[in-house]
């Protein structure tokens, strides 16, 4: 299995020292109790509220470089990064959203070897790389021959992962609700982190949520406040990262045929 380590990952990547949200106005057009967002290369922040609470426009306003031209009037603010809004014409940010599909017909193989050439990665291995961590975290196998278009969400998902870790140039990444994407959450999260870039993760997941060292909470359209991660919530975590397998070994002997009854997961 594959080791993910920071220098496997492509050196010619630009990294950012920070990125910084200003605050902008809530869904009420009051301004936002927090004054500004940073978040470091290397950090994660989980992004947290209940449905509708702004979360995903959080992550639009990053991904467009708000300058005060959106609806929510944040402006962001790049640290040691590209001077412009884009780099080498495309953009900074690599967003995995919620839904992941692919429109090219081609193969797996020849779809990374593009993308790869594209970004001037020039390692032998990129592209096996690449498939080992994105079947590191889906059930079915992506194969290099395999069509794009037969690949289940999960298997997007997994590739696109990868490919972000391995192969995008864009120094910063956005996720929206990793959790529902049918995949190991837990690995797919320690692959990204290990790329040095911020990251951003809107979650429900209370396990994503606390693995993060920072959680931001959202309410209303509005960024409220910057929570620290106390030691008494990684203390809960290792509970519920137990529960979490308990569940997840249920629920895959249950979609491989098999019954609880034949095989009861331990807890």
């Amino acid at each position: 299995m594959l080791q993910i380590k920071t220098e496997d990952l492509a050196p010619e990547v630009p990294r950012m020292a920070s990125i910084t949200l200003l605050a902008g106005r809530d869904k009420s057009g009051r301004g936002e109790p927090l004054p500004q967002l940073s978040v470091e290369a290397g950090q994660s922040l989980a992004v947290v509220g209940p449905t509708g609470s702004g979360k995903s426009e959080l992550l639009s306003d990053i991904e467009q470089w708000a300058d005060r031209d959106t609806v929510t009037g944040r402006r962001l603010v790049v640290s040691d990064g590209p001077t412009g809004r884009p780099h080498d014409g495309g953009g900074i940010v690599a967003r995995l959203s919620q839904k992941t599909s692919f429109v090219m017909d081609s193969s797996v193989e020849h779809f990374l070897h593009i993308h790869a050439e594209c970004r001037n990665r020039g390692q032998e291995t990129i592209v096996e790389q690449t498939l080992d961590a994105a079947n590191q975290l889906c059930g079915e196998p992506i194969r290099l021959g395999t069509s794009l278009q037969v690949l289940s969400g999960g298997q997007s998902r997994a590739l696109m992962i990868a490919d972000i870790a391995f192969i995008s140039d864009a120094p910063v990444v956005l996720i929206d609700e990793i959790e529902n994407a049918g995949i190991d959450k837990l690995k797919a999260l320690s692959i990204l982190s290990a790329s040095d870039k911020p990251i951003l993760v809107a979650t429900h997941d209370p396990i994503l949520m606390l693995m993060a060292p920072r959680r931001l909470v959202m309410r209303e359209g509005g960024m409220q406040r910057v929570i620290e991660t106390s030691p008494e919530e990684r203390e809960r975590l290792a509970e519920l990262r137990r529960m979490d397998a308990h569940l997840c070994r249920a629920r895959d002997l249950i979609r491989a045929g098999d019954t609880l009854q034949e095989r009861e997961p331990a807890l």
